[in-house]
This record gives structure tokens, sequence and C-alpha cells, in this order.
């Protein structure tokens, strides 16, 4: 029974690891004033009919503090990608000059700076349900477990383990949100 429950409880700390991949890699894409290349992951070129990320389109550089530059592998896709970064919304208008597109980030506003700080919290607080859901599931499979012969104190034992590990990871998360919250609000 005990290596039941060992697999369990390794399988909620990986679907609690995942919650917390996900926030990071959300969290990259808001930017807080510096560019980044990770900015444009996640928008979707129409490439000769199919959706490609811009990475796959285009070389992607940053050129100093506020400007990124997305440098087509075809000249014909300046226009794709023009229209793919417009739709994505990002709140950055892109800059044809017929050979490369450039980025340039203004600089943020108080008001913008809060709302950034709102949309991480938004994807902390989906981070916290991905990491209780990690939780519920593995609670679940105690209960089933106890009801297939595990002592009372065995499953009181495992559910503790369950708790302990979704309380640090719920600490890993608000960490990583404070740490983005003080980099945009930072001027």
């Amino acid at each position: 029974m005990q290596d039941q429950i060992d697999k369990i409880v390794k399988a909620s700390e990986e679907s609690m690891k995942k919650a917390i991949g996900h926030l990071e890699a959300e969290l990259a894409k808001i930017r807080a004033g510096k560019a980044t290349p990770q900015i444009v992951d996640g928008i979707m070129v129409d490439y000769y009919g199919s959706p490609v990320p811009v990475n796959q389109v285009g070389n992607i550089t940053v050129m100093d503090a506020r400007t990124i530059n997305i440098q087509p592998w075809e000249k014909n896709m300046l226009q794709p990608i023009e229209r793919a970064i417009i739709a994505a919304n990002i709140g950055i208008n892109p800059q044809n000059d017929g050979i490369n597109i450039r980025l340039y980030l203004p600089h943020l506003t108080e008001e913008r700076r809060k709302e950034l700080v709102k949309r991480c919290q938004g994807e902390g607080e989906t981070s916290k349900v991905g990491v209780r859901g990690g939780r519920r599931d593995a609670i679940e499979a105690i209960k089933k477990l106890q009801k297939e012969g595990l002592s009372e104190d065995a499953a009181k034992d495992a559910e503790a383990t369950v708790q302990q590990l979704t309380d640090n990871y719920i600490a890993i998360v608000e960490k990583h949100l404070a740490a983005k919250e003080k980099e945009i609000m930072a001027i």
C-alpha cells in the first residue's frame, strides 16, 4: 500500500510542478517594460495556410531595452507576421520597414502597470487552481485506497503530506507573483 501512496503523492507533485511551469511561462510573456523575445511567444502566423509560431518564420532579436526586431526568413511573410502581431493584441504596434518588423515597447503608464499586475494575479490564480486540482486528485485516490483497505492513520498521513506539498507550491506561486509585481511596478 505504501508504494501506491508514494505514486499518488509523486503524481500530485508532478501536476503541481506543471502548474508552476505554466505560470513561469505565462509570466515571462507579460512584459515589464523590458523587451524580451518571450513577448511574441505564442503568436501564431498564417504560413501558407498553417498556423506556425512566429519564431519559426523569422529571427527574433532584442535590439535594445525597448525594441524587438523580427527578421522573416521569407520576405513575403512580413504582412502575415504583422497581421498576427496586431491580432494577438499584445499592446504593441508593429513597424514594417520592408525588411524587418520592429516592435517598440512604449513606456508603461501607471494604469497599464496596474492592468499587467491584475493579469499576473489572474495567471497566479489559474496556477493555484492547478495546484489544488493536483491535491484534489491525490486526496480522491487516497480515499479510494482507504476503501480498499488502507488504514485510516496511513490515509491521514498521506493527506497531510499532500496538503504540505500543496502549501509549498502555493507559496512558490505567491513568490513568483510578488517578484513579477515588483518588476512591473519598478519605474
